[in-house]
């Protein structure tokens, strides 16, 4: 099969798909591999250590999509590529549709194959494509909150950690899943007084075994959120519903009721964000000022430590990648249940309810057109 690796377009995405390592074992498994000249700079992979392997260095996104029969991104396609993308190919990459109306449409249109890293499920419900991302979007939620509470950008000058006979400040992280425990771990790790809200009992039983003292766990509900955020420094959006818009959690009249120079990070403004204040933030200009507190709602965080997420994104997405341009994505689909979570739209078909029930489209399964 012929693969291409895409160079990234979304404002300041400085990741890439797939590592020079990553290419290597691509290669010997027998394909061919097209990278787009400039695509691993940003995380520090040159041209020549693409070529070194193998690999074919392309000058322009056309030619890529053009020769390629499976395309890989890290973010979703942008406008400019919808017409490139032809009928039968296959598009791998984070697609984020249920909150992108027009993209879908696009890739319905195209009547390509769209599997979605951010959907890949195993059986005990964990998604191993978005575990990394959200690991280094965690860990970093925390450490831009605490950036944006200094005086000088914004926030209320408030030291995290606190210091001998001054509080520390107090974070509130909602959702307990990757994102809301690497965010969490960070927090305490600092010496913040941190509360975790989780719908799930069974969760919040688990976390209880593994956080520090300094970490309190409560059961979610409006009621807690709105009790909590009114002494928050920081609040961490890290709610999840897998392939579907996240919930509005903290609404605007919960927000008049926080403390003026307090930061809201929403690590789940990809897939619409759980604030409801919540718009998309880039890196060169990530945050604004609501009622006085401070958002930060850049959709694509882990960008900004590209390289350490490229090596992560690459060891976790190389074993599918390699699975579906082995046995092509119809066996593909049809002998792992994981990557059949992951087919979105397939040939002109909506087959991931999530975003069929977004958009009220018709949902078709993925096995009916296997």
């Amino acid at each position: 099969m012929i693969i291409g690796i895409l160079k990234e377009i979304k404002t300041e995405e400085n990741r890439v798909s797939m590592t020079p390592a990553g290419v290597e074992v691509m290669k010997q498994h027998g394909h061919t591999l097209l990278v787009e000249k400039g695509a691993g700079e940003g995380s520090g992979f040159s041209d020549t250590s693409y070529t070194a392997i193998g690999a074919e260095i392309v000058e322009t996104p056309e030619d890529i999509y053009k020769a390629a029969d499976m395309v890989m991104h890290v973010k979703e396609p942008l406008p400019s590529e919808y017409s490139l993308i032809r009928e039968g190919q296959i598009v791998f990459t984070y697609l984020h549709l249920a909150a992108n109306e027009i993209l879908t449409n696009a890739l319905i249109k195209s009547r390509s194959i769209n599997i979605a890293y951010e959907t890949i499920q195993r059986q005990d419900g964990s998604l191993p494509l978005l575990i990394p991302m959200s690991e280094v979007a965690g860990r970093m939620s925390i450490q831009e909150g605490a950036r944006y509470l200094e005086m000088s950008r914004g926030g209320a000058g408030v030291l995290l950690g606190g210091v001998p006979g001054v509080d520390p400040g107090t974070v509130l992280v909602i959702g307990g899943g990757i994102v809301g425990t690497n965010a969490a771990k960070m927090a305490c790790g600092l010496g913040a007084k941190v509360f975790v809200l989780d719908a799930s009992l069974s969760r919040l039983r688990y976390l209880s075994d593994v956080m520090p003292r300094n970490c309190f766990l409560l059961m979610s509900s409006p009621a807690t959120i709105r009790e909590i955020i009114q002494k928050a420094d920081v609040v961490v959006g890290a709610v999840l519903i897998p392939g579907t818009k996240a919930p509005r959690l903290v609404t605007r009249e919960m927000l008049k009721t926080m403390k003026k120079g307090s930061v809201m990070v929403d690590v789940a403004i990809d897939q619409g964000g759980c604030f409801e204040t919540s718009k998309p933030t880039t890196h060169s200009d990530p945050v604004y000022t609501i009622d006085g507190v401070v958002h930060y709602c850049v959709a694509n965080m882990p960008g900004a430590v590209a390289k350490t997420s490229t090596i992560a994104l690459t060891n976790a997405t190389l074993p599918y990648a390699i699975e579906i341009a082995d046995k092509g994505w119809r066996k593909a689909l049809k002998e792992n249940p994981e990557i059949r979570h992951g087919a979105n739209v397939v040939e002109g078909k909506v087959t991931y309810k999530g975003v069929a029930d977004a958009f009220n489209l018709e949902h078709v399964t993925t096995e009916s057109l296997l």
